[in-house]
C-alpha cells in the first residue's frame, strides 16, 4: 500500500468525530465519518489530506473539547466495510496519520478561511465532512506541530 497522491489535485478535508473515536482510528490506521456512511468517504481520495475536529472527548457526552485531534493523508485503496459486530458494518478509508498534538480551534478561528466565510463556523461541522482550502490545512497543521515536509 502506497501513499502516492492520485493524478488529480489534492484536496483537504475536515472530518468530525469525538476524540475517543479519533484515537481508535489513529491506532488502527483508518478514518470513518457520518456514523459509518460510505457516500461521504467516497468523496475523499488517496493522497488527500484530512484533519479531524473533535467537539468533545467522548461520543454523546457534553464535555467540550473543540480541538483538532488528528491529521493524515489518505492511503491508496477504496472505501471498505468493516464488521464491528452486532450488525454494525461502518465504512472506512485507510489513512497514514501524522504525529500531532491537539490544537484548540478557538485560537485558530481568526485565521481560518472557512470560519471567516461563515460567522457560525460550527454549522459546517454538522455535515461531518467538508473540504477546506490548502491555506486552512496549512494553518491547522502548523498549530498541530506538523512539519509541512512530512505531509506530502
Amino acid at each position: 500500500m502506497t501513499d502516492s497522491p492520485s493524478p488529480r489535485a489534492q484536496r483537504h478535508w475536515i472530518a468530525v468525530a469525538s476524540a475517543e473515536h479519533v484515537r481508535l482510528g489513529r491506532a488502527q490506521g483508518f478514518m470513518q465519518v457520518c456514523h459509518g456512511k460510505p457516500a461521504p468517504l467516497r468523496r475523499v481520495k488517496p493522497g488527500d489530506r484530512v484533519l479531524y475536529y473533535s467537539p468533545n472527548d467522548r461520543f454523546g457526552s457534553n464535555d467540550k473539547l473543540q480541538a483538532f485531534t488528528a491529521a493524515g493523508v489518505v492511503r491508496t485503496g477504496e472505501v471498505y466495510a468493516f464488521d464491528m459486530g452486532g450488525g454494525f458494518r461502518p465504512f472506512r478509508r485507510d489513512v497514514r496519520w501524522f504525529d500531532t498534538r491537539e490544537a484548540p480551534i478557538r485560537a485558530l478561528l481568526p485565521r481560518l478561511e472557512f470560519a471567516a466565510a461563515a460567522p457560525n463556523w460550527g454549522a459546517k461541522m454538522r455535515f461531518g465532512l467538508f473540504d477546506i482550502s490548502e491555506a486552512d490545512m496549512s494553518t491547522v497543521l502548523a498549530a498541530m506541530g506538523v512539519d509541512a515536509e512530512v505531509t506530502a
